[in-house]
């Protein structure tokens, strides 16, 4: 376990290997589990904010969806919001193309119709950040819908880490990502 400041970091992120690898997973991450992407309570103020700029880039059901439940959801176990579900399945947010779902959100972002790139969550996945405590946690999650990217993953070499460069430093800044590399350099040659 690696400590940066307040934030505690799982070897598991430079041992595993991840490459997503779209054209055989089709996008299964917006689609599976049994409630939305994990959202932080500033992300939700900008759902809503920026909702006309990224409301084109969303399926009818979507867009019915968020206007029904709103742009979040509460779970009452845990108490964390995420984003809403059309009809318990995928994400209010996605949309597809040639059979892939994809981020409507961030279809919208790389055209330059909104700010907001998509929540942190599902750029930063397969890495899940908790809180443990006063500390956070960041670890690498294991889904065997991504067992595709694995194999990438393996047969490009490529740690989890060094796939997600662009979110982790969007999330916790460009000399924390500077650390991960030398940590690993040091420890994983």
């Amino acid at each position: 376990m690696l400590a940066i400041g307040d934030i505690l970091v799982s070897e598991e992120i430079f041992e595993k290997k991840f490459v997503c690898d779209l054209q055989k997973c089709k996008g299964a991450c917006c689609i599976e589990g049994d409630c939305g992407a994990p959202l932080k309570k500033d992300e939700i103020e900008i759902l809503e904010k920026e909702y006309e700029n990224y409301k084109p880039y969303l399926t009818s059901e979507g867009i019915q969806a968020i206007e029904q439940q709103g742009f979040y959801d509460e779970d009452v176990d845990d108490k964390s919001t995420n984003t809403p579900l059309i009809d318990g399945g995928p994400c209010a947010y996605i949309n597809y193309k040639d059979g892939i779902s994809y981020c409507g959100i961030e279809k919208a972002y790389l055209e330059g119709k909104t700010s907001f790139r998509k929540p942190i969550s599902c750029h930063l996945y397969p890495i899940r950040v908790s809180g443990v405590g006063e500390l956070q946690a960041v670890n690498y999650e294991r889904w065997s819908i991504c067992a595709d990217a694995c194999t990438l993953g393996e047969s490009l070499s490529v740690p989890v880490y060094k796939f997600l460069k662009e979110p982790i430093e969007r999330a916790f800044g460009k000399t924390f990502y500077e650390i991960l590399e030398d940590y690993n350099t040091k420890n994983n040659g």
